[in-house]
């Protein structure tokens, strides 16, 4: 068993006797040459290392105001709110000022330090030297970063980490891969059977109609088709007097409970223009419809309470099941049907364009039957998603750990 020292760094702890420690600034040199992104392929530092821009990275005009990065150059974006974004450049190119350049010094196996720079301990201890005024503007330049106190292991045990991490890691991301794979398919699946069943019901021997409705096709003959407003008014109470204090926010397609008392900065001073809401009343967000993403703009009121009134409310004019609906409305959201609404819309829809989405209503036991089939069945499949999330969960906190315990010498490669 070999024998161990302490660093005299609590970010690094305990680290093999034979290793020794160095200042960044004696294992690199800052490379700080100014380019233009015609002579040299713009790139982007992500947390996944260096790539071919991305085509979602901010592009300015100064096309001259860039900095060389050379292959086997080493990149860490000095902004704490792109903590992790850094790695080694395969290739010649340029990157945004915001980025730090660096160059090896002597001989040395990138690799590893590449691993070292990317554990959550490195980029703590990066994140204290640094400076700004707040979080997202905090930045660690080079004159603070080639202080920072790293371990610097023998030359071929540099080596034997890297390969290890590469090749455990590899396999770690595989197995990754395929379970975010699986949440893929099982999400696809949810949404395919909420689709399926509110616009098919649950009747295989229904006899079919065209619904006149682009994005629907056939629904059962004996459903009616009617605009939004025939089923559902707005509903604009507000809490005038702010005696409601049952925040409700939605998210992630889901209306829930928020603490009034947080204190996060996105909460008003007074509540007085929030709307009051009821149970069965359906949420909708009319913002952001540009968004191709997929996005979840519905969401389901199942208690009294308030609500920004940046969202339209819909209240039921008459018997409906709010649940049925909810899902149709969020199979429109999937079909982009709300995105398509939103072409030249700059502020958001109002009620009164929102109203007009043309809905079907199925008799209304065949409502509470579709809505209770598909609440048991997205809560199984949600569930699974659930299970394979803390899959992942355990295999990003493993692969973390993993990392930093080779990296600092705690295990040892064999």
């Amino acid at each position: 068993m070999r024998t161990t020292k302490d660093s005299g760094f609590e970010w690094i702890g305990i680290i093999p006797t034979e290793w020794g420690l160095s200042k960044i600034g004696q294992v690199y040199r800052l490379r700080n040459t100014k380019v233009n992104d015609t002579d040299y392929p713009p790139l982007s530092v992500t947390n996944k290392g260096i790539v071919p821009q991305l085509d979602t990275a901010a592009k300015t005009s100064a096309h001259d105001d860039r900095k060389l990065v050379k292959k086997g150059d080493f990149a860490i974006n000095s902004r704490s709110d792109r903590r992790g974004s850094c790695g080694i450049s395969d290739y010649d190119g340029s990157v945004s000022l915001i980025n730090t350049i660096l160059a090896p010094l002597n001989e040395m196996n990138p690799g590893y330090y590449d691993w070292l720079f990317h554990t959550v301990q490195f980029g703590d201890e990066f994140y204290k030297f640094g400076h700004g005024i707040v979080d997202d503007l905090w930045t660690t330049g080079w004159q603070e970063m080639k202080k920072i106190t790293i371990p610097t292991p023998p030359l071929p045990e540099q080596q034997r980490i890297a390969d290890f991490l590469d090749s455990k890691c590899a396999k770690i991301d595989s197995l990754t891969a395929d379970i975010q794979t699986q949440i893929d398919t099982l999400e696809q699946y949810k949404r395919s059977v909420i689709t399926e069943t509110v616009t098919k019901g649950l009747n295989p021997n229904a006899e079919m109609k065209d619904s006149g409705i682009q994005w629907v096709g056939e629904i059962p003959l004996h459903w009616p088709v009617h605009p939004v407003y025939f089923y559902y008014g707005e509903r604009k109470n507000k809490n005038r007097l702010g005696k409601e204090d049952n925040l409700l926010s939605l998210s992630y397609g889901r209306v829930i409970r928020k603490d009034i008392n947080t204190n996060d900065g996105l909460l008003p001073e007074s509540f007085n223009t929030y709307n009051i809401v009821e149970a069965g009343d359906i949420i909708i967000r009319p913002t952001d419809l540009q968004n191709d993403k997929r996005s979840l703009r519905t969401g389901l009121v199942k208690e009294h309470g308030i609500i920004t009134s940046a969202y339209i409310d819909l209240c039921p004019l008459k018997q409906v099941d709010s649940r049925y609906f909810h899902f149709l409305l969020h199979a429109y959201d999937v079909m982009k049907v709300f995105y398509n609404m939103g072409n030249g819309v700059r502020q958001g829809l109002n009620y009164s364009e929102f109203s007009r989405l043309m809905v079907f209503e199925p008799p209304y036991d065949e409502q509470l039957a579709m809505a209770d089939y598909l609440e048991t069945k997205v809560t199984e499949v949600d569930a699974i998603i659930e299970q394979k999330k803390e899959q992942l969960s355990v295999l990003d906190a493993y692969k973390r750990s993993l990392i930093f315990e080779y990296v600092t010498g705690k295990k040892e490669v064999v």
